[in-house]
């Protein structure tokens, strides 16, 4: 069983800058492939960003694309999301999750484990 944790989120001016991070138990974190979604209020969850889980594969939606980096540190168990220049729809609550293949891409089905989310809000 793994757990997740989201951090970070809160409330930004559009144009700035936040990073949220997603903190996972156990020791076989570096064995998962890692994904951010997200889902604003009335809307469909969607992906957001994926990273392999050698860190080497990102792949992000093009919403996004340009603006948000996702990483991930194995030796902290930690996968990070750095989003600059943000924009008021942008927010949303974000969400990691944690699949057992070794790249789980924007399919929300190959992720096992999710954590409860972070809520980001951009202020326009």
């Amino acid at each position: 069983q793994v757990q997740l944790v989201e951090s970070g989120g809160g409330l930004v001016q559009a144009g700035g800058s936040l990073r949220i991070s997603c903190a996972a138990s156990g020791r076989t974190f570096s064995s998962y492939g890692m994904g951010w979604f997200r889902q604003a209020p009335g809307k469909e969850r969607e992906f957001v960003a994926a990273i392999s889980r050698s860190g080497v594969t990102t792949y992000y939606a093009d919403s996004v694309k340009g603006r948000f980096t996702i990483s991930r540190d194995n030796a902290k168990n930690t996968v990070y999301l750095q989003m600059n220049s943000l924009k008021p729809e942008d927010t949303a609550l974000y969400s990691c999750a944690g699949g057992s293949s070794a790249y789980g891409g924007a399919y929300s089905g190959n992720y096992s484990y999710w954590g409860r989310g972070t809520q980001v809000t951009v202020s326009s």
